[in-house]
């Protein structure tokens, strides 16, 4: 199986470089000049999982795609999907599988719209990584995971081939028959996550420890919930509770990558991750609602972007 991989930043730099690594075919799309990086350095992995360096990456440039490949991961920003669209489209041929690993849901409408339905599955991944100063992958918890399926439901032989792709890179690889309900609930968790901690511009620890904060962590949770359940999407109980461990533990340190972004200076998903869930949740409420903590996060991200020009 031929695996084009958009991008070789932290998320899809980890998998790719795991799968290749595992002996999979794996080529990065990439721009020259992260090409150049990864032709001197190779594609550095620093993990608990095991240090690696995968040496004569194998890139290519959108405007030398020359033949479609079988496998398509794309794990780049919802803000950067047009201008990644555009990049693999070369690569795209009848027999082509699109699988994104992007936040929040509509991608799957602007993937399907432009390549169609069948080309696309569902996915989400879990992990914590970034790119340090040298340019290095570093994963920052022992948590690796891919989890996908046929947005249908169905069980079919292309995800049990991807499925056997994948497991090349030694991390978790889960093929499901849930996986749209699988993907609201992420979106629910990091929508609750990203809101509170870019609302108030602390760690979940911070927040709780706050007069007020574990209200206001459990009204964000329940607003966010509400909207995936009157999508049909209603939260099933083991992520629930997985999830308020996580939004509840007393002294965590735990932000959204929203926030650092916001830290950083740098562009937000804030119109991906609240800002769509929030409009899909107007469109169920009479005019005239008050405002919601969903509501009043989304407009300190996008205040902030307005200020910093993002």
């Amino acid at each position: 199986m031929r695996i084009l991989v958009v991008g070789a930043g932290a998320v899809g730099g980890y998998f790719g470089g795991r799968m290749a690594l595992g002996g999979a075919d794996v080529t990065f799309l990439v721009r020259e000049a992260r090409a150049q990086e990864l032709a001197e350095h190779g594609l550095v992995i620093k993990s608990p999982k095991g240090d690696a360096t995968l040496a004569n990456v194998k890139t290519v440039l959108s405007a030398r795609i020359d033949a479609p490949y079988d496998l398509i991961l794309l794990s780049c920003k919802a803000y950067d999907l047009d201008s990644a669209m555009d990049a693999f489209a070369p690569a795209v041929g009848p027999s082509t599988t699109i699988l994104p690993l992007l936040n929040g849901m509509r991608h799957l409408d602007v993937l399907r719209g432009r390549f169609g339905q069948a080309s696309v599955l569902g996915g989400v991944c879990l992990i914590a990584a970034t790119l340090d100063a040298s340019r290095a992958i570093v994963q920052m918890t022992n948590m690796h995971t891919i989890v996908f399926g046929e947005l249908d439901g169905t069980q079919s032989a292309r995800v049990d081939a991807i499925a056997a792709a994948l497991r090349t890179g030694g991390f978790d690889v889960e093929a499901i028959d849930a996986i749209v309900q699988q993907m609201w609930e992420k979106w629910v968790f990091l929508a609750t996550l990203a809101g509170s901690t870019c609302l108030f511009r602390a760690s979940v620890g911070d927040i709780l420890a706050a007069p007020g904060g574990q209200v206001a962590m459990r009204t964000l949770f329940d607003e966010c919930a509400a909207v995936a359940a009157e999508h049909g999407h209603a939260m099933r109980e083991p992520f629930a509770e997985r999830s308020r461990a996580m939004l509840f533990a007393q002294g965590s340190p735990l932000t959204a990558s929203m926030l650092r972004d916001i830290e950083n200076g740098l562009r937000t998903e804030g119109d991906h991750v609240l800002g769509d869930l929030l409009a899909r949740r107007r469109a169920n409420q009479p005019a005239g609602a008050p405002p919601t903590l969903l509501e009043l996060a989304y407009t300190h991200v996008k205040a902030y972007e307005a200020r910093h020009g993002r």
